[in-house]
C-alpha cells in the first residue's frame, strides 16, 4: 500500500488550519471580553502561552514541515513531541476554559455548553479521566501503541488513521499534563511531591522506546525505505536521530516541569516555616510583656 498522497495531506491541512485559527479567534475574543468586564483578568502571558500552544499544534499537523512526516521518521517524531510534550502544557497554562467560554456566544454557552458541563455524566467522566494513574496509562499506551510497526505503517498509509493518530497523541498529552498544571476549574487533589514522581515515571516508556530506536542496528519501520531520502540521510541514521530527539526533548521538558514543582514546593514550605517562626516570636514577646507586668506588681 502506498504512502499518503500530498493532495490528501494538503486538504486536511487546510481545514485543520482553519479550525486552529477559529479557536485562536474565539480565545482572543474571550480574553479581550474578560479584560473589559472583569477584575479577574487572565494575564497576558497566559494568552501568549495558549496561542503558542495552538501554533505548535498547527506546526505538527498542518504546516509545510508536517508534510515531511512520511519522508523522515525524525519529522514524525517531532510531530509526536509537539502534540504530546510541548503544546499541551502551554494550552493548559493559558486557562482555556474560562477564556473560551467568554469567547463563545452567550446563548450557546447558557443553553448548550453550560448544561453539558454540569451534567452528571460529564462530571463523572471528568473526575475519572483526570486521575493521574489513568492519565499516565493513556499516555504510555498512545506512545507505545502507535510505535508498533504495524500501527505505525497504517498511520502513514491511511489519511483517516493518520488523523486519528495525531488526535490520540494530542488527547493523551492533554490528559497527561492535566494533573501537573491543574488548569481551572480543577482543584489540586494530589501532593506536588507525587507529581514529581509522576513525571519521573513518565520518562520510563519514553526512555525505553527512544533507547531502542537509537541503539537498534536495523530499520524498525521498513516503510521509510520507500522515502525519497531528503537531505541524503539514510533510514537508519534517520531512525537514530528520531530516537535521540525524543530522548532529549522529553528529558529536558519533564526535568524543567519537575524543577518548577520542586521550587514551588520548597517556597511554600519556607513560607510556612517563616510564618511559624513569626508566630513563635510574637508569642515570646507577649509572654515577656506578661512577665514584666507581673514583676511591676
Amino acid at each position: 500500500m502506498p504512502l499518503l498522497h500530498h493532495g490528501g495531506i494538503e486538504s486536511s491541512a487546510v481545514w485543520l488550519t482553519l479550525s486552529i485559527a477559529l479557536t485562536a479567534l474565539v480565545y482572543l475574543r474571550g480574553w479581550f471580553h474578560l479584560r473589559s468586564t472583569s477584575t479577574n483578568v487572565i494575564s497576558a502571558w497566559r494568552a501568549i502561552s495558549f496561542l503558542l500552544g495552538l501554533l505548535l499544534i498547527w506546526a505538527a499537523v498542518a504546516s509545510p514541515i508536517a508534510a515531511l512526516d512520511h519522508e523522515l521518521l525524525t519529522v514524525h517524531m517531532l510531530q509526536h513531541l509537539l502534540l504530546m510534550t510541548l503544546a499541551p502544557p502551554l494550552i493548559w497554562l493559558g486557562a482555556p476554559f474560562m477564556t473560551l467560554l467568554h469567547g463563545l456566544p452567550r446563548q450557546f454557552v447558557d443553553k448548550v455548553i453550560g448544561p453539558l458541563l454540569h451534567s452528571a455524566p460529564v462530571q463523572t467522566a471528568g473526575g475519572t479521566l483526570t486521575q493521574p494513574a489513568l492519565c499516565w496509562l493513556a499516555t504510555a499506551a498512545a506512545l507505545v501503541g502507535w510505535h508498533i510497526p504495524a500501527l505505525f505503517t497504517l498511520g502513514l498509509q491511511s489519511e483517516g488513521w493518520h488523523l486519528a493518530e495525531h488526535a490520540s497523541f494530542l488527547a493523551a498529552g492533554l490528559l497527561f499534563w492535566w494533573p501537573v498544571v491543574q488548569p481551572w476549574p480543577s482543584v489540586s487533589r494530589w501532593p506536588e511531591l507525587s507529581m514529581i514522581l509522576y513525571l519521573f515515571l513518565a520518562t520510563l516508556p519514553c526512555d525505553i522506546l527512544s533507547g531502542f530506536l537509537v541503539f537498534c542496528d536495523r530499520v524498525v519501520y521498513p516503510v521509510y525505505f520507500a522515502s525519497s531520502r531528503p537531505f541524503g540521510i539514510s533510514a537508519l541514521d534517520d531512525q537514530q536521530c528520531a530516537g535521540a530527539l525524543m530522548w532529549t526533548v522529553v528529558t529536558v521538558v519533564y526535568l524543567v516541569a519537575a524543577a518548577v514543582l520542586t521550587t514551588r514546593l520548597l517556597s511554600r514550605q519556607s513560607f510556612r516555616e517563616d510564618e511559624l517562626a513569626q508566630s513563635e516570636l510574637r508569642g515570646s514577646q507577649v509572654a515577656q510583656k506578661v512577665l514584666q507586668s507581673l514583676e511591676a506588681l
